[in-house]
């Protein structure tokens, strides 16, 4: 798989709007016969493991103090992580809201997110003359508390606090160096999902968002003084396994009947990583730079199950709006007192998914990966703009459908909030990795040269959502 708004993502949303008509013929509950002991508790302590990706989302400023040479370029790190974290969950009784736990949880990373990018301070290409830059998260971890409710072995929660890392940042422009290397804090906050495997074990799937605030450098490049300054904002997305030492193990329950249609809701937020380049049409190397819309999405999906034993095979479909834009890079030469300056503003406004589905029915939670076919739009606009008034300012805005694939994976388990769902009803939370291919868009400048911009279009979505079941599961009731 080749990123400061906060995301808070919860476990219930949307609605089903075939719940009426199902009300007609809707099967009777089944209450799942009782073991002796199955009772879950997640008070205690536990250890685990957990690997997964980031992606940055870095807005970043170079320039000459005193010229017109500035520019904001975007960084986006990106690579895979994975760490160990330990954790004490207390349990509270019943207060009409669902069992609440709470807890606090600590964990270190290796990480390996960087990013190299060039900038364009001159029509030339950046192998030949221009600035550029090289962003790097070596390791990083968190000390956060967790507040959530469970549903016996299912545990939906949202989590926050403190978080550290070591940022490396450096400006080139040969045969000139300079750069910052340091051990930042800042804070976190996410949510996830986590669900008993067996005995002791609980596997989890987690977002989280670290901002480790701005970095900032000085030296020379040129012979001249120069600076630059990064928002340090990572996007965490990873899966887990811990042991709970002590407590009360999980018994295996009955296996949930996922088989049949199912409609639903969903909301969440997505970021995209569009690495870029921009330079005269035909140039074999022109300056390379980051876009990265970012939002909230939300939509429906219907899917349709099949299952055999534990096993469940499905397929299902789904559209989303978005609400995806990042208009804040402006490249060569930028703001007052004259320049050239050339801000480019893009979109993703909507998408959809046709998936396949395979998991692990685990007692009343399905653990699955999906994969398929994705589509979307996205829209681009250029404008270029001279502070001089000598002419007109140009703008240029294309749009583009594409098609492409997705991969992820999610957790699906009966949900019991506030009393007001049935055993029709499942809460989900899931992970998509969207490629939309690349896209090309030719403009002539203010001066009459030929430029082409061209975009990969990746995302990276996580999201919740409510599904209503017309074949109603059989799951044990706690």
């Amino acid at each position: 798989m080749k990123r400061t708004l906060l995301v808070v993502l919860t476990m219930v949303a949307g609605g089903a709007a075939a719940a009426d008509a199902a009300d007609l013929s809707r099967p009777s509950y089944v209450k799942a016969p009782r073991i002796e002991g199955t009772l879950y508790d997640w008070t205690g302590f536990y250890l685990g493991v957990n690997a997964g990706y980031g992606v940055g989302r870095d807005l970043m400023s170079v320039g000459f103090p005193g010229t017109v040479f500035t520019e904001t370029n975007r960084l986006a790190p990106q690579g895979a992580l994975g760490g160990v974290q330990a954790g004490y969950n207390w349990q509270t009784a019943n207060f009409g809201l669902g069992n609440v736990v709470v807890g606090v949880e600590t964990d270190i990373q290796a990480a390996d997110l960087k990013d190299d990018r060039c900038g364009i301070f001159s029509l030339s290409s950046c192998s030949s003359f221009g600035v550029n830059y090289s962003q790097r998260l070596g390791w990083f971890g968190t000390v956060r508390g967790r507040f959530g409710l469970a549903n016996g072995p299912v545990l939906s929660y949202v989590t926050g606090g403190l978080a550290y890392g070591d940022v490396r940042t450096t400006v080139t422009e040969l045969p000139d160096s300079f750069g910052t290397s340091e051990v930042r804090t800042g804070w976190t906050i996410g949510s996830g999902i986590e669900a008993a495997l067996a005995g002791n074990w609980t596997g989890k799937i987690e977002y989280l968002y670290l901002n480790l605030g701005t970095q900032s450098g000085a030296g020379s490049l040129l012979g001249a003084p120069a600076n630059f300054s990064s928002d340090i904002r990572e996007h965490i997305f990873r899966v887990g396994l811990n042991y709970r030492v002590g407590g009360t193990p999980y018994r295996e329950q009955p296996v949930a009947n996922w088989a049949g249609l199912y409609v639903g809701g969903n909301v969440g937020s997505a970021i995209a990583r569009n690495a870029s380049t921009n330079g005269v049409a035909g140039t074999a190397d022109p300056g390379r730079h980051e876009l990265s819309p970012k939002g909230f999405i939300g939509g429906g999906q219907i899917g349709y199950n099949w299952q055999a034993a534990n096993w469940v095979f499905g397929l299902e479909a789904d559209f989303q709006g978005s609400t995806q834009r990042d208009n804040e890079v402006c490249l060569l030469w930028c703001g007052p007192p004259i320049g050239f300056d050339l801000t480019i503003d893009q979109r993703m406004s909507w998408l959809g998914t046709a998936r396949a589905r395979v998991g692990y029915s685990v007692g009343s939670s399905l653990f699955y990966l999906t994969g398929g076919a994705a589509y979307g739009n996205v829209r681009t606009s250029f404008v270029d703009t001279n502070n001089f008034g000598f002419f007109d300012v140009q703008q240029v805005t294309a749009s583009h459908t594409k098609t492409g694939y997705t991969v992820g994976g999610g957790l699906e388990s009966p949900v019991n909030l506030f009393g007001l769902f049935g055993p029709n009803w499942t809460a989900k939370t899931e992970y998509l990795f969207v490629d939309l291919g690349s896209v090309t868009d030719v403009r002539t400048n203010i001066f009459g040269a030929t430029f082409a911009h061209t975009s990969h279009l990746q995302e990276h979505i996580f999201r919740s959502g409510l599904n209503y079941h017309f074949n109603a599961p059989v799951v044990a009731k706690y």
